[in-house]
């Protein structure tokens, strides 16, 4: 079995559904940018720091995740489960949130940067300020 406890050897989708399977849930500064990651199962993962950007993240269960301060810019997350998830800092500017259930999801008015014309409050998410 391999040895997950460095980010660094996860670069590709299998890697990380194989880490996660393996109890692994600390993915912090983990650098994915660009993949298909979509329908993996990452509820309670702690994806802060990282960078997803331009990735598809569609039906992705990440509900209750820590995503602060993770570089979802141009992400895909249609259909994505972020009920719960932490968006404090995130940067996601041209993310698609199509059908994206962010309920009581926190974020910092201040520091998260989302779509244009995106409204958080309607979508249900918690200020953290």
């Amino acid at each position: 079995m391999s040895n997950f406890d460095d980010t660094a050897e996860i670069t590709t989708s299998q890697a990380l559904r194989q880490a996660y399977a393996a109890g692994k849930r600390n993915f912090e500064g983990i650098r994915l940018s660009g993949l298909n990651l979509t329908g993996l199962d990452l509820k309670g993962a702690d994806l802060s720091h990282s960078d997803l950007s331009e990735s598809d993240l569609s039906e992705t269960n990440l509900r209750g995740a820590d995503l602060s301060y993770a570089d979802l810019h141009d992400t895909n997350l249609t259909r994505a489960d972020l009920r719960g998830a932490s968006l404090i800092g995130a940067d996601l500017r041209d993310a698609i949130l199509a059908e994206t259930d962010l309920r009581g999801a926190d974020y910092d008015p201040q520091a998260t940067r989302f779509p244009k014309h995106f409204d958080p409050t309607s979508s249900a998410m918690q200020s953290d300020r």
